[in-house]
């Protein structure tokens, strides 16, 4: 059966991806790359428009250089991005972030990009088609097909109303919080009370850059009721959000342009950087939006046949830029796993158990890393800063944190004490330890103006070095065709990548 043929209500393939954005589009990519029949379902129409609009390295000389797509996101001509600045914990003055200062992040390759995602989308998505990959948009997935033993396909509507399905060995879900289909593997969404909050966010016509060669920086500044972004995407637009606590809610909800205006000029800093600068007029960015701003992570993320990546499968809080990077290398595992399948590789669950643990991993060290930044902001006066300090994460989330994400399902126990279980004191052990990462963050800070530039003392903090160890050796793969050091399983048994990381191999045999 001709698998582009319109006229039949029936297709086949070998791979379904529901959802277009940067996670569809890698697992698609990553999974035509090897020569398989990929079906891309998308909902809307690109360009479209989509929030998360600060990249890091590893997705820029990581995934894209992977996926064949770094030097067209290049001649793109998005700002360039080489850290972060933040108005943050108990230095009164902005400090600066550098990727440069990475011992793994050579400069060539120290920087990202700020993105309008409604372009950087349709450049991936755009790519996905041109390396094979069946792509439909304006298509809504109604629903899995599936039996007892696996996930079989999906059924879907088109442009035109018409329902179809499409059957394959796998689905990909990669169709965001709102997905319709994630409950299908099972399990449960777990949310994290710690980072229970809502964002309102604009645009600018134009507003102040940071001194040059940090005028592309993302600049994040605390304040009594929460933190502002400022993200400069164009010199004549910027993008500005703020993150608050929930109980702001209802107010934010009844009127947003007014609470958005009243939570900038809360903000002297972020403030004083539009002076007399207009709210932008050009669409998409003439709205001010409000989102829940809610971590939260699945407790199963596949299930033989399918598998979740993207926001259908986790999300955390966006102070560190983190969205599109694990979207993107949680599709490229998704993809390793669906690749190594196809291939006829005997052990499924193995595969599987291999994509679900590491990017476990990875969220772990992201979230981990973000609860100890919120508490190393001090400010006893601030009824969001009381409410995020480790002293006060509740210990019914602390546990679910290290079942979950910390490592207990990946075998990676680094939250708790050797030996111990959740209910013998591996959430004291785990408050512990963020307390104790708070601390030497806070110290690493406090030790940057006295480094003259040519060291970052954040990167000698062990937190900083685990959360951005993975995406060093994507930008490695993608720089160099593989990791400069040789590839060990994350754990006993574990796989490893491919030298083009679009499967597993097994390092014992």
């Amino acid at each position: 059966m001709n698998p582009t043929d319109e006229r039949t209500a029936v297709e086949e393939f070998d791979v379904v991806v529901v959802g277009g954005g940067p996670a569809g589009s890698t697992a698609a990519t990553a999974v035509a790359l090897r020569g398989h029949r990929v079906l891309l379902l998308e909902q809307q129409t690109f360009p479209r428009y989509q929030i998360g609009e600060s990249l890091l390295p590893s997705t820029v000389h990581g995934v894209c250089r992977i996926l064949g797509v770094e030097e067209e996101v290049a001649r793109a001509g998005f700002k360039t991005k080489r850290g972060g600045t933040f108005r943050w914990g108990r230095n009164p003055e902005p400090w600066q972030f550098s990727f440069a200062l990475s011992p793994r992040l050579a400069d060539p390759t120290s920087f990202a990009y700020q993105v309008e995602r409604s372009r950087f989308d349709k450049i991936l998505l755009d790519n996905a088609r041109r390396v094979g990959v069946d792509v439909r948009e304006g298509c809504r997935v109604k629903g899995v097909l599936a039996d007892e033993e696996r996930v079989r396909g999906v059924n879907w509507t088109g442009p035109s109303g018409e329902i179809r399905e499409a059957r394959a060995r796998y689905v990909v879900d990669a169709s965001g919080n709102g997905s319709r289909i994630h409950g299908e593997v099972g399990g449960s969404r777990t949310y994290s009370d710690f980072f229970r909050n809502i964002a309102v966010f604009g645009y600018f016509a134009g507003g102040a850059r940071l001194p040059v060669p940090n005028d592309g920086n993302i600049f994040c500044a605390a304040f009594d009721e929460g933190w502002l972004w400022y993200i400069p995407l164009r010199d004549d637009l910027t993008s500005v959000g703020a993150v608050v606590s929930r109980e702001s809610a209802a107010a934010i909800q009844r009127d947003p342009v007014t609470a958005w205006r009243r939570l900038i000029d809360s903000c002297p800093e972020v403030r004083d950087l539009l002076p007399g600068v207009p709210q932008a007029t050009e669409a998409p960015y003439d709205q001010v939006r409000v989102r829940k701003d809610w971590s939260y992570w699945k407790t199963r993320l596949w299930r033989p046949g399918m598998v979740l990546v993207g926001d259908a499968a986790c999300f955390v809080d966006p102070v560190l830029s983190s969205g599109v990077h694990l979207a993107t290398y949680g599709a490229l595992l998704a993809a390793r796993s669906v690749n190594s399948g196809l291939a006829g590789a005997p052990d499924e669950s193995r595969l599987f158990d291999e994509f679900e643990a590491r990017y476990r991993h990875e969220y772990g060290l992201f979230h981990e890393f973000l609860v100890s930044f919120y508490d190393m902001h001090q400010d006893e006066r601030s009824y969001f800063w009381k409410a995020r300090k480790v002293t006060h994460v509740d210990t019914s989330e602390l546990e679910a944190f290290v079942e979950l994400v910390g490592g207990l399902a990946s075998g990676d126990a680094s939250l708790g004490g050797p030996g111990q279980s959740v209910q013998s004191g591996q959430s004291g052990q785990a408050g512990a330890r963020l307390a104790a990462a708070s601390s030497e963050l806070d110290e690493a800070v406090a030790r940057l103006p006295d480094s003259a530039g040519l060291r970052n003392p954040l990167f000698e903090a062990a937190t900083i070095r685990q959360v951005f160890q993975e995406g060093a050796v994507l930008q490695e793969r993608g720089v160099f065709g593989g990791p400069l050091e040789d590839e060990t399983p994350q754990r006993p048994g574990g796989l490893v990548a491919s030298e083009d990381g679009l499967t597993w191999v097994d390092p014992g045999r």
